[in-house]
């Protein structure tokens, strides 16, 4: 179902470009403690999670818990995972304004850092892209293993919207969670590289991929450095990314080539979420803006492509991951911080009836 989302944007702030940029340029948020676990992966890499709260791969103390609540009847809070967007981390300011938020319900929330998106490299030549699912479905399962009683929902931002409903979309068996949400979605890669080379948003790809470009740069020596020397072999070939200017060319000659896609057309393909939104079974809202400077109108779905299990939120504005409304300057706010937590309340008082 598509319906019409309440945002409405702050005045002063209702240009795409201003909602887009304000948020990672000028918002300042105190960060909560957090804990750092490693997690090895499937294939012997290593990805971190940041944890607010009990960690449930630590176990004890949160199990104690959530094991006193059933003996109680008590409802058992809700455990949030965040997927953050390319090139972010949990560090990101919108990924620590969900944190403060979840955290002021009385919810514990966890942040998967993608392989190599903070300060610790990953050991692998690849890294992760838009359609990299593995290790979603590796961090689920080991919550799942480890507390199967805790309300989990899953909330993904961006490129980690698009992982978030592709996997959602993947599986044959739904998965126990009591909601999900995903923010900002890039439905379809390679209508949003085309937007993302017309006009302004040119600013936004020129950053992206000069972070994309520098990773790799850093990865390179990191691999060579530490001896991982057939690691290292696998990026020997590739080309030169320092001329490289555009998602088709980065995502062409480094991504696909080393996440054994055929081309970026092969990798958009197969990596875009917007084929496996029909298949989800699980209560998921997705918000979008319609003047999302990084994606183009004819890249969301309609309503044919949702499955009865969707609401698409649209708004007129709002920017790429920005939302931020208020009527007057010392009365503006970041919605999301609210709507999220919302529909996440509404979805556990529907899963504990």
């Amino acid at each position: 179902m598509i319906q019409t989302s309440s945002f409405k944007a702050y005045r002063w702030l209702a240009n795409r470009h201003l909602q887009t940029l304000w948020p990672s340029q000028f918002r300042q948020i105190n960060p909560l403690p957090f804990r750092r676990q490693a997690i090895t992966t499937h294939d012997q890499d290593i990805v971190y999670l940041d944890i607010i709260g009990p960690s449930p791969l630590t176990g004890a103390s949160a199990v104690a818990t959530a094991e006193k609540n059933i003996s109680n009847n008590a409802p058992i809070a809700p455990l949030i995972l965040m997927l953050h967007g390319l090139t972010g981390s949990s560090q990101s300011s919108y990924i620590q304004g969900y944190q403060h938020a979840f955290a002021k319900q009385g919810w514990r929330s966890i942040t998967l850092n993608f392989r190599g998106c903070i300060e610790h490299p990953n050991y692998k030549a690849h890294a992760y892209h838009s359609g990299h699912t593995e290790d979603l479905q590796t961090i689920y399962q080991l919550i799942r293993d480890a507390e199967p009683d805790t309300p989990l929902a899953i909330l993904g931002i961006s490129l980690g919207g698009n992982v978030l409903l592709k996997w959602l979309g993947q599986q044959t068996k739904t998965p126990a969670l009591f909601a999900a949400a995903a923010v900002s979605v890039p439905f379809q890669l390679d209508t949003c590289a085309d937007t993302l080379d017309q006009g302004l948003s040119r600013l936004y790809r020129t950053h992206l991929v000069g972070e994309l470009k520098k990773a790799f740069k850093l990865k390179r020596e990191y691999l060579l450095a530490q001896g991982y020397k057939e690691e290292y072999q696998r990026t020997e070939n590739l080309p030169d990314v320092s001329g490289m200017t555009t998602f088709w060319e980065f995502d062409h000659h480094i991504t696909a080539a080393l996440n054994d896609f055929d081309s970026v057309h092969h990798y958009y393909r197969e990596a875009s979420s917007r084929q496996y939104i029909k298949h989800i079974k699980v209560p998921t809202l997705m918000i979008q803006a319609a003047d999302d400077p990084f994606i183009n109108a004819s890249a969301i779905p309609t309503n044919q492509e949702l499955s009865n299990y969707t609401t698409l939120e649209v708004s007129q504005q709002g920017g790429h991951v920005g939302f931020i409304g208020g009527a007057h300057a010392k009365e503006s706010n970041y919605w999301l911080d609210e709507r999220l937590p919302q529909f996440f309340a509404q979805r556990w008082k529907e899963y504990t009836k």
